[in-house]
């Protein structure tokens, strides 16, 4: 294995790489930043690659798209020449850079003789996978990195399903990475075929809005309620700014108002650390429009359009935070109860949740009969219960949600959809608001009817080249000296899905998980409560989750908090350290 100064070092003196890259890596003193720059090339995994934009293996610049690009060519090369002319759609989001690393993809993949499918400008991310799926692609690409601060980009992969691949399949991909010299064969913009790429513009999106408006579940509700419901959006200077504001006009609200500074796509993000809906941050200037025209909803979407946030207001008037969990419930029990109202409930619904969502999930399926699966974190698990399930020839699907505010009704695409999810966001409100209530008012009126519960979900970000053995430190600790209670409560079984087992501590017993091998801890406790550990394969963190619940808010949130300590003594953190 060659040394990192030495990959280095063939950097500065390859003719591949550019003057201004050769630049910025003289001018680096701190060794150990070098160390993380090319002692490595990024993971390639199920998720694609995710870094800081900068020079280096390691790193997301227009060398490392070539290389992976690379990797995905010559795989597409083994499958023939009808893979190769079915071809690979590009898409970008708004971040620095984006639209130069699509082309470059784009041209690495036309020296193949592979066709390409690039979008003429930046479009959310569920039209990349809805376009996978139109074009009868073999593969997409999106240069995204989704929420991450504004130094990160990434690459995500997706296959002939429109759905990102699975392990094996991004294994391979990954092989062909490893096995190609990034200075020397990969092939240069000059072998591009620009004849084989065909430019994807807004009629495309005529046929993905049309796909989008016949997943309304209750349409009549918006054109009851238009001439009150008033509507702030904000893109966070992101992909949703277009297509967003769009699908509400045609469902039938009137009064639509865009926080016109974060309209424009801008991947500098100005005034948000974080663009990122999860944060209360993130609605600072909606918040300020929405004082102004009186509205009682303000809804964000990330800067690639999967993942949707919102704030409602509160009995006191006062702007709130509805979790990806809340949400979660509200769309589950709306649409089950505006399908029965209307007589349409499907007798073979299902719907998909992952693992470390709510469990309210699970009593709001239960009480309206509705089957839940519950799959790995990944929206790749939630599509694939979509495809076996049309494979099988049964089961009529509703949605498939994670708590991280991703959400997807609708068979057009296999990752969440912020645009479709806004729309029944905006249908719901609409439902609600003729009931004289906000979805603030309706979370706490689904807490009465199923149950009190509470999540929280924190980070821990460890980057370097110290940070990946330190997460991994973490997760042998955890898995080797498993804890006995958590926020006093004993933990009853313990499922490693690294070793792809769940323990029954009481009865010494065994069983497999029933999911794929992943890296990740879950500890059940005698009180219904659940807390989960799972590093993340995009971003150098380490995850954990607690869902809580109790007989009333009160205990429930007690319960959390309990968990929450527990967690931080083992693991030997400050207290509070886990907040999010």
């Amino acid at each position: 294995m060659e040394n990192y100064r030495d990959i280095y070092e063939a950097w500065l003196a390859s003719d591949t790489i550019d003057p201004a890259s050769k630049e910025e890596l003289r001018a680096l003193t701190d060794e150990k930043e070098i160390a993380f720059r090319f002692s490595s090339y990024m993971e390639f995994g199920t998720g694609g690659l995710r870094s800081r934009m900068g020079a280096g293996t390691n790193m997301m610049n227009v060398y490392t798209i070539a290389h992976a690009t690379e990797g995905v060519a010559r795989l597409i090369d083994t499958l023939g020449e009808d893979a190769k002319k079915r071809g690979v759609v590009i898409g970008f989001d708004s971040r620095n850079h984006s639209a130069e690393f699509a082309a470059r993809a784009g041209e690495v993949l036309t020296a193949h003789g592979i066709k390409v499918y690039l979008f003429d400008e930046l479009r959310p991310t569920p039209c990349l996978s809805y376009g996978v799926r139109y074009f009868g692609c073999i593969a997409g690409i999106n240069i995204t990195a989704s929420h991450n601060p504004s130094q990160y980009n990434g690459y995500k992969l997706y296959w002939e399903d429109g759905a990102q691949p699975t392990a094996d399949m991004a294994d391979k991909v990954s092989a062909y990475i490893l096995e190609t010299n990034l200075l020397t064969e990969v092939p240069p913009s000059s072998a591009a075929k620009p004849e084989l790429v065909t430019m994807v513009g807004r009629d495309f999106d005529e046929t993905y809005l049309n796909c989008l408006l016949k997943e309304q579940v209750y349409p009549d509700v918006i054109a009851k309620a238009a001439e009150d419901l008033k509507i702030v959006y904000t893109p966070l200077f992101g992909a949703g700014t277009r297509l967003v504001p769009e699908i509400m006009r045609r469902i039938g609200l009137k009064h639509i108002y865009p926080v016109e500074f974060q309209m424009t796509p801008n991947g500098d993000f100005p005034g948000l650390d974080k663009p990122n809906p999860e944060y209360p941050a993130s609605f600072k200037l909606g918040i300020e429009l929405a004082e102004e025209v009186k509205s009682d909803l303000i809804i964000a979407t990330d800067p690639d359009a999967d993942r949707v946030g919102i704030m409602a207001r509160d009995k006191n008037g006062t702007f709130r935070c509805i979790t990806g969990n809340q949400m979660g419930s509200l769309l589950l029990d709306y649409m089950f109860s505006a399908l029965e109202e209307q007589g349409t409930m499907p007798a073979d619904a299902y719907c998909v949740k992952t693992i470390v969502t709510s469990e309210m999930a699970t009593e709001i399926c239960r009480q309206h009969n509705v089957k839940l699966h519950n799959v790995l974190t990944g929206f790749k698990f939630i599509a694939e219960v979509i495809r076996e399930h049309e494979e099988a020839g049964h089961g009529t699907y509703l949605l498939g949600y994670e708590e991280s505010y991703g959400y997807l009704k609708g068979g057009h695409a296999r990752d969440k959809d912020a645009v479709v999810a806004a729309m029944l966001i905006c249908e719901m409100a609409a439902y609600y608001s003729l009931r004289g209530m906000t979805l603030i008012d309706a979370m706490e009126s689904l807490y009465e009817k199923y149950g009190f519960y509470s999540e929280i979900s924190a980070e821990i970000y460890m980057e370097g080249l110290d940070g990946k053995k330190a997460i991994e430190d973490m997760m042998t600790g955890l898995r080797e000296k498993a804890p006995a209670s958590l926020g006093g409560s004993e933990v009853v079984n313990i499922r490693d899905y690294l070793a792809e087992l769940s323990y029954d501590v009481k009865n010494g017993t065994s069983e497999p998980t029933g999911l794929p091998k992943s890296n990740v801890m879950y500890y059940a406790m005698a009180n219904g409560c659940v807390v989960v550990a799972r590093p993340s394969g995009t971003e150098p963190k380490i995850k954990f989750y607690i869902l809580a619940c109790g007989k009333d808010s009160a205990e429930a949130a007690a319960n959390t908090t309990a968990c929450t300590a527990s967690l931080e003594d083992i693991l030997g953190l400050q207290r509070g350290q886990l907040k999010k």
